[in-house]
């Protein structure tokens, strides 16, 4: 590798990316799979590559990009920021406000869209204690 294509690789590692969310739309039906990422460009990128490659880990989606084909989805940029050197400003926890506002607004499940609800802290906590704390009858 030249030092040109060594300059250019350190370039790209360096430069700052735009994060937010991004909705993929199945236009027959309006259900909504909404995902939130740290790279906009990038994740659009990965989300077509996988749903073309077959390999989409949102079951429910792939099977219906499979069926209906790739023309009957739409790729939209719902909201979109920009990294910030400020002192404080946590680019991670800004996407997940972001994403949550959005999952709340648009409320993605079930028949109206691909995603999952998330849990809540107390759910987690209570799954995990679950696993932990096998009942008497497994033994």
């Amino acid at each position: 590798m030249n030092s040109d294509n060594r300059q250019l690789k350190k370039d790209y590692k360096l430069t700052q990316r735009s994060f937010g969310i991004v909705l993929i739309r199945n236009t027959t039906n309006d259900k909504v799979f909404l995902i939130g990422g740290m790279d906009i460009q990038g994740m659009l990128n990965r989300q077509k590559f996988q749903l073309t490659a077959g390999g989409h880990p949102n079951k429910k989606l792939q099977k219906d990009w499979n069926e209906l084909g790739a023309d009957k989805f739409e790729f939209e940029v719902l909201d979109q920021m920009e990294p910030s050197n400020a002192p404080g400003f946590d680019a991670r926890r800004e996407l997940n406000f972001l994403e949550d506002m959005w999952l709340e607004k648009l409320e993605p499940y079930d028949e109206r869209g691909y995603n999952e609800r998330k849990l809540s802290r107390e759910e987690r906590l209570r799954r995990i204690s679950a696993n932990h704390n096998p009942t008497e009858d497994d033994d």
